[in-house]
C-alpha cells in the first residue's frame, strides 16, 4: 500500500467543507441505529465495531465479517463522517500503467481546485494490500471518498464504505460494477463499431478479434461492437477468428500466433486493448507477417506506445484524463452531500488512425 499526498492541502473549499459539515456532521435521526446497539447485536464490545468501521486490525476474521453483516443489514450510518485529512483516495489494480498516470492527472486536477488532498493504493490480484483488503486501509485514512480503478469491487466493499459514509465512484476502463455504484466509463460499443468500420471501409472481409476476459462487460461490448459491425456489413464475425482472454501482450502474441498459422489466415486483426495488439506486432514479426502491408492490426485505449511503436498503431482512445475529472467531480459532490444528475457517466472513444492499417493486399 503507497499513500502519498501530491498536493498537500489541509482544508477544504469554503462551498465544499460547508456542505460536508452540513451535510455528514448533522447528528444521528431518530430510530437509526447506533455502535451500542450494533455492538449488542453482534455480542461484542463498542471499540470492537469502532475497529471495524474504522479499518483497524485486532479483530478476529468471524468477528469482523458479523459486524460487517450486521452494519450492511442495518444500513448503518457513521455520524462522525467529516475525516481528519481531507483526501480522496484512489484505488488501482497496477500502477505501472500509463492509464494510471492519465486518471491521477484527472482527479489531481479536480481536487486541487478543492484544497483537497490525494493517495492512492495499489490492489494485488487477490483484491488485497500486504495481506489486508483494501476496504481496511481506506477506512483506516478516513477520506472524503474513494474513486476504484478496479474492476472487482464488490456490494460488500461498497456498503462497508458506505456504513463509514465514504462515498465510492468507480472508473471502469476494463469493467462496469454490476451493482448500483456511481460509475465513469466510456463508449466502448460505439468505440468498438468505429475500428471494425475502418476496417471495413479499407477492404477487409476476413476480420479476426481478439476479446478481453468475458466477465469484464466492457471488453464483451466492444466484442459485441465489432460483431454489430460486421454484420451490418454483412459480413458475419466467423467464430474461428474469434479468441478471448486477458488483456496483455502475452495473450495477444499467443492468440496472434494462433490466428496467422491458419490456412486462410485473416487481413486485419481488432484488439481488446493496446496490449494484445502489441502482442499481435510480435507475433507477425516472428512469423514474417509484415504489418500493414500483409496484416491490420488495430488496438483499443490509446496508451503512449501505440504512437512509439512500428508502425504506429491505428487505436481507439479513451479519454482517461476527462474520465478521472469526471470520477473526481462525482465522488466530491457526494462527500458534499449532494445527489448526482445521473449514476453513470460514459465519455465518448476516438477512432485514432495511424500507420497499422491498410487495405488489404492483393491475392
Amino acid at each position: 500500500m503507497i499513500v502519498i499526498d501530491l498536493i498537500g492541502a489541509a482544508s477544504y473549499t469554503a462551498a465544499v467543507a460547508e456542505r460536508i459539515v452540513e451535510g455528514q456532521r448533522r447528528g444521528r435521526r431518530r430510530g437509526e441505529l447506533t455502535i451500542a446497539t450494533i455492538a449488542r447485536l453482534a455480542g461484542v464490545s463498542k471499540p470492537t465495531v469502532s475497529k471495524v468501521l474504522n479499518g483497524r486490525t485486532g479483530v478476529a476474521v468471524e468477528t469482523r465479517q458479523r459486524v460487517q453483516a450486521l452494519l450492511r443489514e442495518h444500513g448503518y450510518r457513521r455520524p462522525d463522517a467529516v475525516p481528519p485529512a481531507a483526501t480522496v483516495e484512489v484505488v488501482f489494480h497496477g500502477l505501472e500503467s500509463n492509464q494510471a498516470i492519465k486518471i491521477m492527472r484527472g482527479v489531481e486536477r479536480v481536487v486541487r481546485q478543492h484544497e483537497l488532498a490525494l493517495g492512492f493504493t495499489e490492489v494485488n490480484d487477490e483484491g488485497a494490500s500486504q495481506g489486508r483488503p483494501w476496504t481496511e486501509w481506506v477506512l483506516a485514512r478516513r477520506p472524503i471518498g474513494v474513486i476504484a480503478v478496479y474492476p472487482n469491487t464488490t456490494p460488500a466493499q461498497h456498503a462497508q464504505l458506505a456504513a463509514s459514509a465514504i462515498p465510492l465512484v468507480t472508473l471502469d476502463p476494463t469493467g462496469e460494477p454490476v451493482h448500483p455504484t456511481p460509475s465513469v466509463g466510456a463508449t466502448n460499443w460505439s468505440g468498438a463499431i468505429a475500428a471494425a468500420r475502418h476496417v471495413l471501409d479499407l477492404g477487409h472481409r476476413r476480420v479476426a478479434v481478439i476479446s478481453g476476459p468475458a466477465e469484464y462487460l466492457g471488453a464483451r461490448a466492444r466484442l459485441e461492437g465489432c460483431r454489430a459491425a460486421l454484420d451490418a456489413a454483412g459480413i458475419p464475425l466467423d467464430p474461428r477468428l474469434v479468441r478471448t482472454g486477458s488483456f496483455s501482450f502475452g495473450a495477444g502474441r499467443e492468440f496472434g500466433r494462433e490466428l496467422l498459422r491458419l490456412p486462410d489466415l485473416p487481413t486485419a486483426v481488432l484488439c481488446g486493448n493496446d496490449l494484445q495488439a502489441l502482442g499481435v506486432y510480435a507475433a507477425a514479426a516472428e512469423l514474417g507477417i509484415r504489418i500493414p502491408q500483409q496484416l491490420s492490426v488495430v488496438g483499443f485505449d490509446d496508451i503512449d506506445t501505440t504512437n512509439w511503436c512500428w508502425p504506429p498503431m491505428t487505436t481507439v482512445r479513451q479519454p482517461f484524463t476527462e474520465m478521472g475529472v469526471t470520477a473526481a467531480r462525482m465522488v466530491v459532490a457526494l462527500a458534499a452531500g449532494e445527489a448526482l444528475s445521473q449514476p453513470r457517466t460514459e465519455l465518448a472513444t476516438t477512432l485514432v488512425v495511424r500507420d497499422s492499417t491498410a487495405p488489404p493486399a492483393r491475392s
